[in-house]
């Protein structure tokens, strides 16, 4: 039984098409397990990062949405995400405001902030 005090943060990120939304983050993200998957709602899990998308028409949502993943295993993510060839051109580097970044775009336009602590 999960402990009450957890408390788990779940983003929900727009999508134009949930079928190419669920090809990217599975085939280049690695988010292969799908917890749910209706015609207007989708959730996409790996180890310690879980998606929630929901369908849009309006690409106007994805290009203004992002979300920030944080923590140590970022420099594992960078590595397999450059090997697909899907970072940023900015690459994984340390930013003015003191964190080590790199952004991943999705198909639609969602941005995806990946960060830690120098």
């Amino acid at each position: 039984m999960a402990d009450p005090a957890d408390i788990a943060v779940l983003p929900v990120l727009p999508s134009l098409d949930l079928d190419e939304t669920k090809a990217f983050y599975s085939e280049k993200l690695g988010l292969s397990e799908v917890v749910h998957s209706a015609e207007n709602y989708l959730i996409l899990r790996r180890p310690g990062i879980e998606l929630h998308f929901w369908l849009t028409d309006d690409r106007s949502f994805c290009e203004n949405s992002s979300v920030y993943i944080r923590g140590g295993g970022v420099d594992a993510l960078y590595s397999e995400f450059s090997m697909r060839g899907i970072v940023h051109e900015r690459g994984f580097e340390e930013r003015d405001w003191g964190m080590k970044e790199f952004y991943v775009y999705d198909p639609h336009g969602n941005l995806l902030r990946f960060g830690r602590i120098p």
